[in-house]
C-alpha cells in the first residue's frame, strides 16, 4: 500500500509540475525590442504589451513599465462609465450632464454633452460630476471588487484618478479590457456592452479599433500617456495596452501615444484585415 501510495504522490508531482511548465511556456512573455524605435522616434519613454486571444501569446517592449503602476488618467472613464451604468447614476449613453459654465481652453468640452460624446471627447468635467453622483464610498466597493490597481482613491471623489492616488500598471489594464470584451467584469451584459460600443474608434471593412486614451502626470510632472483597447481582423481579438512618458510637462503626449500605437500596430501586421 504504502509503494502504490508513492508511486502516485510521484505520477501526481510530476504531472503538476509538467502542467505547471506547459502554462508557464504557454504565458511566457515575447519581448520585442524593435518596437523600441517607436518611441525613440516620438522622443518618448514607454512600453507595449499585446495578447493575441487566439494563441494566448503576449508580446512586450519594456517589461520593467509593463508592470509598473501609474496613474490611469483617463482611462479611467472605462470604469467610471462600468460603475455609473450599473448604478444607474449614468441612465444609458444618451444621458447629457449640463455644461457648468465653466470656460475651458478645450473648446469641445464648453457645452452640454451626453455619455457617448463625453467619452469620445474625453470630458473630465462630465465624468467628475458622474464621480460625485455615484460617491465615494460606492466608487471605493467596486474598485476594491475589480481588485483595480493599487484600489487607492484618496483625495477628492472627483480627482483620485488623476492626481497620482490610484495607480494601475500596463498589465492590469491588459486583463481589465479582455475581461470588458468577453463580459467578464461583475456589471451586467448590458453595462459592459454599451461600455464596449463608446470605445469602437475605427469600424471599416478592413477591422475594428476599440480604445480608450489618458493623458496625465506623474509625481515628477512629467507627460504620461495611454492607449487602452483591441483590434479586431477576421473575427480574432488582440488586447494591446501601450504607455508612454514624456521627458517633462510639455512633451505632446497626444501625438506621440497615438503615432506609437498606429505605428506599432502596422508593424505587426494589422490595418489590411488579413490578421
Amino acid at each position: 500500500m504504502l509503494n502504490i501510495n508513492r508511486k502516485l504522490t510521484f505520477f501526481i508531482f510530476h504531472f503538476s509540475f509538467f502542467i505547471f511548465i506547459a502554462s508557464c511556456s504557454v504565458n511566457k512573455a515575447k519581448i520585442d525590442n524593435s518596437l523600441k524605435k517607436y518611441f525613440d522616434e516620438n522622443k518618448v519613454d514607454g512600453c507595449f504589451t499585446m495578447l493575441n486571444n487566439s494563441t494566448g501569446e503576449v508580446t512586450v517592449y519594456n517589461m520593467d513599465l509593463d508592470t509598473t503602476r501609474f496613474s490611469p488618467a483617463s482611462t479611467f472613464k472605462i470604469v467610471n462609465s462600468l460603475i455609473g451604468l450599473q448604478t444607474g447614476k449614468i441612465a444609458d449613453d444618451k444621458m447629457v450632464i449640463k455644461w457648468d459654465g465653466i470656460k475651458r481652453s478645450r473648446e469641445e468640452l464648453n457645452k452640454d454633452m451626453d455619455m457617448r460624446e463625453a467619452f469620445k471627447v474625453s470630458s473630465v468635467p462630465y465624468y467628475q460630476e458622474v464621480a460625485r453622483r455615484i460617491g465615494k464610498d460606492t466608487l471605493k466597493r467596486w474598485i476594491d471588487t475589480l481588485g483595480y490597481g493599487n484600489k487607492n482613491i484618496s483625495g477628492p471623489v472627483d480627482s483620485f484618478w488623476l492626481n497620482n492616488q490610484l495607480k494601475i500598471s500596463p498589465d492590469e489594464q491588459l486583463g481589465l479590457v479582455k475581461k470588458l470584451y468577453f463580459d467578464q467584469l461583475p456589471f451586467r451584459k448590458s453595462v459592459q456592452e454599451m461600455v464596449r460600443n463608446v470605445m469602437l474608434q475605427e469600424d471599416n471593412t478592413a477591422y475594428k479599433l476599440s480604445y480608450k486614451t489618458g493623458w496625465g502626470f506623474d509625481e515628477e510632472n512629467k507627460a504620461i500617456g495611454w492607449v487602452v483597447g483591441w483590434i479586431e481582423e477576421n473575427r480574432h481579438v488582440y488586447f494591446f495596452v501601450t504607455f508612454v512618458k514624456g521627458s517633462d510637462s510639455n512633451t505632446d503626449i497626444r501625438t506621440a501615444r497615438m503615432n506609437i500605437t498606429k505605428g506599432i500596430l502596422k508593424q505587426l501586421g494589422f490595418f489590411e484585415g488579413k490578421k
